[in-house]
């Protein structure tokens, strides 16, 4: 024996798929985008942010919250707890869930988010400076509070479980399903709604992402702009959304016949602790990361078939993150980003990817990198590109790395 603790192995049942995606708005939408994609979509200039080396960013697009939502609900919130209220809301219809009749006291809800609110932080602090304290709304604290999507989930559904926030940076999504996965493994709760939401155009978070030189300048043709694993890549393209899955322990959902997507069956975790912003450069960290999650779900590397990566369309993070995939699992799984589908929605990020990831499984259909037109000899991995290619995959690994070096993998299953 080693003397750590092993759980059992547990696999959650993935019940129901909200998203709120660049790519689309509801789940085949987005599917659709994602998987037939041939070149990304629209990647609008902003006016706001008219003057900085990256005046674009991955925006949803016909989506009329005043009318889903009613103007008073919307006025309580920022737009990315409205983005994550109609994500639930199509979760929890997609796994054929009645809030007004199931047990709300054991329906949990979890989001993750790197920044809340924080378009409406700047708008205040421009009342602030500009016009003065009387200016300033009440509703600043509610608003822009990390917590805010997960309280207005809750309030929306009716679930009066525990509800959390988690906010790990871009690995926030990702968290808070392992999270999820975790409360539901300890019989805390049999329902729960998790994964990520974020909607940051900003000014000031813009700007400094340019002094960072993290994000692409390529102003004159921003659709190509996030090429994740291209030689020629320069940093991402921030996006917009939410990705909201409905997780249940299994015994619950087959109690009430519910149809199950895929299950999530081990969760890792980890820190580098090396640095605020730059991952690892051996990707120890994330290697932790994953192979806990690999153990968690009692699977081996040579079982996973695909890998959705956190591919950002940064120089280190791409290579740091792929030589460490193939370090840990070998050359065989189908790798893919579909971040140059979806734009980094940074806390977004592993809601959104993990639903796909989910729907990959389903689908047997791994979708492509779009604006991968020179690979970079030096990432060794076979990476899916140009058009979906159909695999035989019974398990798929999603992993996500964040600022502050926050790591974590989900290992997932076929039903």
């Amino acid at each position: 024996m080693t003397g750590r603790y092993r759980p059992e192995p547990f696999a959650a049942a993935v019940t129901g798929i909200g998203l709120v995606t660049a790519a689309g708005v509801g789940t085949d939408a987005a599917w659709r985008g994602v998987s037939e994609a041939a070149t990304a979509p629209s990647v609008p200039h902003r006016p706001e942010l008219h003057d900085l080396p990256c005046d674009f960013m991955y925006t949803v697009t016909g989506l009329d919250t005043r009318a889903i939502l009613g103007v008073a609900t919307q006025r309580l919130m920022d737009r990315f707890s409205q983005l994550a209220v109609i994500a639930a809301r199509e979760a929890v219809a997609d796994a054929g869930l009645d809030p007004s009749v199931w047990e709300s006291s054991r329906v949990a809800v979890v989001i993750g988010s790197a920044h809340g609110g924080l378009p409406f932080y700047d708008q205040q602090h421009a009342a602030l400076t500009e016009r003065g304290a009387r200016r300033v709304s009440p509703k600043l604290a509610p608003l822009t509070v990390v917590n805010g999507a997960a309280s207005s989930v809750a309030t929306d559904l009716g679930a009066h479980g525990p509800s959390q926030a988690v906010s790990t940076a871009c690995s926030s999504g990702t968290v808070a399903i392992g999270t999820a996965h975790q409360m539901l493994r300890t019989g805390a709760c049999d329902i729960v709604v998790a994964g990520g939401a974020e909607s940051v155009c900003s000014r000031l978070l813009i700007a400094s992402a340019c002094q960072l030189k993290a994000v692409s300048t390529r102003r004159d043709d921003p659709e190509s702009a996030c090429r994740p694993f291209d030689t020629h890549r320069d940093g991402f393209v921030v996006g917009e959304g939410a990705g909201l899955l409905v997780m249940e322990r299994p015994e619950h959902a087959r109690a009430r016949g519910a149809t199950v997507r895929a299950h999530i069956a081990g969760y890792g975790a980890s820190s580098d602790a090396y640095s605020a912003v730059a991952p690892d450069p051996e990707g120890l960290g994330i290697e932790r990361a994953l192979r806990a999650a690999l153990a968690d779900a009692g699977i081996g590397a040579a079982d996973i078939g695909h890998v959705n990566a956190h591919g950002t369309s940064t120089v280190a993070n791409d290579l740091i993150e792929t030589v460490m995939l193939r370090r840990v699992l070998g050359t065989h799984p189908l790798v893919t980003s579909t971040k140059a589908m979806t734009g980094h929605t940074l806390g977004a990020a592993g809601g959104i990817e993990t639903a796909l990831t989910v729907l990959a499984l389903q689908h047997q259909l791994v979708p492509p990198t779009v604006n991968l037109d020179a690979p970079d000899p030096e990432i060794p991995l076979e990476v899916v590109s140009k058009e979906a290619r159909p695999g035989t995959f019974d398990a798929a690994v999603k992993t996500s790395l964040g600022f502050g070096g926050h790591n974590a993998a989900l290992v997932l299953t076929r039903a």
